[in-house]
């Protein structure tokens, strides 16, 4: 069974920086990449990033570009108990970064460098950590 947990979110001042976790367990990171989306408050979720440890692969939105940085930490400890722990380094952050921020992936998934990431092709979701950047 494929798990998805988020931690990390927390309040922080305009231009502060916080580290956001996500670890994937009971899943294949060799295989499928795994997304980040964050839904701010009356608004859709948006797909922002992604990474594939396939070729190192690795995307992001114009408005987090530069300021955010995806990173991945795969460790296997059997070939049926894939773990992957996927960072999200958020740099210089701004009040309309707010928002939950969601890890989610899909068997198949493979985060393309021309498209961000869709909602509608995830399968696996973790519930979300908070981040609220104070003006």
């Amino acid at each position: 069974e494929v798990q998805v947990v988020e931690s990390g979110g927390g309040l922080v001042q305009t231009g502060g920086s916080l580290t956001l976790s996500c670890v994937a367990s009971g899943f294949n990171f060799d295989e499928d990449a795994i997304a980040w989306f964050r839904q701010a408050p009356g608004k859709e979720r948006e797909g922002f990033s992604c990474i594939s440890s396939i070729d190192g692969t690795t995307y992001y939105i114009d408005s987090v570009k530069g300021r955010f940085t995806i990173s991945s930490d795969d460790a296997k400890n059997t070939i049926y108990n894939a773990k992957a722990t996927i960072y999200l380094h958020m740099n210089n952050l701004k009040p309309e970064d707010t928002a939950v921020y969601y890890c989610a992936t899909a068997r198949g998934y493979y985060c393309s460098t021309s498209e961000p990431p869709s909602l509608w092709d995830m399968d696996y979701w973790g519930k979300g950590t908070p981040v609220t950047v104070s003006s």
